[in-house]
């Protein structure tokens, strides 16, 4: 049982929607346009640290121009994938309307605003929440503690009063840096990531109402 905690920061891909498998597809099918292969594992590893996907174009010698125009088709690939695939993870809205009777709540995602607001246009789940930062918001993305450190300094909280829902190696370090406790949620995406430094890990998001 946590004890003491005012404010949930939640991260968005992967803890309150399913959109992580959705981003690998659209990363995967613009890469391959340029004779670039993504591994699921290779992807996986470049996750955990923080990286990006398109590091592997530049080790292949492409130009960064040619890269920021596929890059831009990458994007219009995922937002199609957003609007045709069922993204909904089961009971969430109930879920967030518990905690939101103890809570204030916030989602701290390094999703762009653009596809932030695309993915959650009429699902009902930002109406839980305070405020939403997206990756315009803030200096440096995670595994950086930038994130979470400004979505403490909005609600004016101290960090031993909040805590990090997070499914991913990064966003558990972009808490650990914030030294902001974490929970982290089972996800397949992100099985093999490294959660030693987690305060709790949990199978799916409604075990959150029996530990808070």
């Amino acid at each position: 049982m946590i004890e003491n905690k005012k404010y949930i920061l939640f991260d968005n891909d992967g803890v309150l929607v399913e959109t992580e498998p959705l981003y690998f597809e659209a990363n995967v099918k613009a890469l391959k346009e340029l004779d670039v292969e993504l591994s699921f594992d290779r992807y996986m590893k470049i996750m955990a640290r923080g990286g990006t996907a398109w590091e592997l174009a530049l080790e292949a010698g492409i130009t960064k121009e040619t890269i920021d125009k596929k890059r831009f088709q990458r994007d219009i690939y995922y937002q199609e994938l957003i609007k045709t695939r069922d993204i909904e993870i089961p009971n969430v809205k109930e879920i967030l309307k518990e905690l939101s009777k103890k809570y204030k709540m916030a989602i701290i995602t390094t999703s762009r605003r653009e596809d932030f607001e695309l993915i959650h246009k009429n699902r009902g789940i930002v109406d839980f929440m305070d405020f939403v930062l997206c990756v315009e918001d803030y200096p440096k993305a995670k595994p950086y503690p930038d994130p979470y450190l400004a979505g403490l300094a909005k609600f004016k909280a101290l960090n031993n009063e909040a805590i990090v829902i997070e499914d991913s190696q990064r966003g558990l370090s972009s808490a650990v840096n914030a030294k902001i406790d974490c929970v982290i949620v089972k996800n397949e995406f992100t099985l093999t990531h490294d959660f030693s430094k987690a305060s709790f890990r949990i199978n799916k998001l409604e075990e959150l109402l029996s530990l808070l």
